[in-house]
C-alpha cells in the first residue's frame, strides 16, 4: 500500500513520480467529442480491470476496447441498468479484486440520482478502493448539463484529471491538467496529449 500503482500510461506515471497511491479515485473530466476513451481503455493493459458502463452496452464497449489502436487488456465488462443505478453499482464494486482498476464510464447517470444516496456511494466506494488496494477512474463528461451532483464527484475525488480539447487553426490540441491530487506533488503545468494511437505527449510544437 506504501507504492504507487502505474497507471500504464507512461506521460502520466512519469509526471505522477511513478503513478497514483492505491487507494484512490479519480474523477477524469472530458468533452464528450474528445477522444478521452482512448486513455480509459489504455488504463486497462496494465492490470486487472472492471469496467462498469452506465451508457452503452457490453458488447459496445468490447467492440470498442477491441478496435482500440492503442495496447489495451481483457477488461471485465458490466453494463449498468438504469432503474437502481447505484444499487447495481454497488454489487457489481463489491466483487472487485485486490489491486485491479475501477472505470465507471459515464458518471452522469449516478450523478443524476438522489444527493444522499450518491455521497453514501462515493464513501463506500473509497471504502472499497482502500480495502482492495485499487484504483478507481471515473469518467466525468462536461457540458452544459452537468448533473447536479458533479461538485460531490470532485469532492470526494482524491485527484481531478481534467482534459481540455480544442481547436487552433488547423491543429486539435489536447491538454490534461490535474488540478487536485490529495498527496500532492502533482504538475504544475498541463500535459500535451496525443491521442490517436496511443496516450504520448504530443512535442510536434515543442522548441529544442
Amino acid at each position: 500500500m506504501d507504492g504507487r500503482l502505474e497507471t500504464g500510461i507512461e506521460v502520466l506515471d512519469r509526471k505522477l513520480d511513478g503513478g497514483v497511491p492505491p487507494g484512490y479515485v479519480i474523477a477524469f473530466t472530458a468533452d464528450p467529442a474528445s477522444q478521452s476513451e482512448l486513455l480509459l481503455y489504455e488504463l486497462t493493459a496494465i492490470r486487472g480491470t472492471l469496467y462498469l458502463s452506465t451508457e452503452r452496452t457490453d458488447d459496445v464497449i468490447r467492440e470498442a476496447i477491441d478496435r482500440s489502436p492503442s495496447d489495451v487488456g481483457n477488461p471485465t465488462v458490466r453494463h449498468v441498468a438504469d432503474e437502481n443505478p447505484l444499487e447495481e453499482a454497488t454489487r457489481l464494486i463489491e466483487a472487485l479484486p485486490d489491486g485491479a482498476n475501477l472505470i465507471i464510464d459515464t458518471m452522469d447517470v449516478l450523478e443524476r440520482t438522489d444527493t444522499e444516496a450518491y455521497v453514501s456511494f462515493l464513501n463506500d466506494l473509497k471504502a472499497r478502493m482502500l480495502e482492495t488496494g485499487s484504483i478507481a477512474v471515473l469518467h466525468c463528461l462536461k457540458g452544459s448539463d452537468e448533473p447536479p451532483n458533479r461538485t460531490r464527484t470532485h469532492h470526494a475525488a482524491d485527484a481531478v484529471f481534467d482534459l481540455e480539447t480544442a481547436v487552433t487553426g488547423t491543429d486539435l490540441q489536447n491538454m490534461l491538467a490535474i488540478p487536485k491530487f490529495r498527496d500532492g506533488g502533482q504538475p504544475t503545468e498541463t500535459i500535451k496529449l496525443e491521442l490517436t494511437e496511443e496516450v504520448a505527449i504530443d512535442t510536434s510544437r515543442d522548441i529544442a
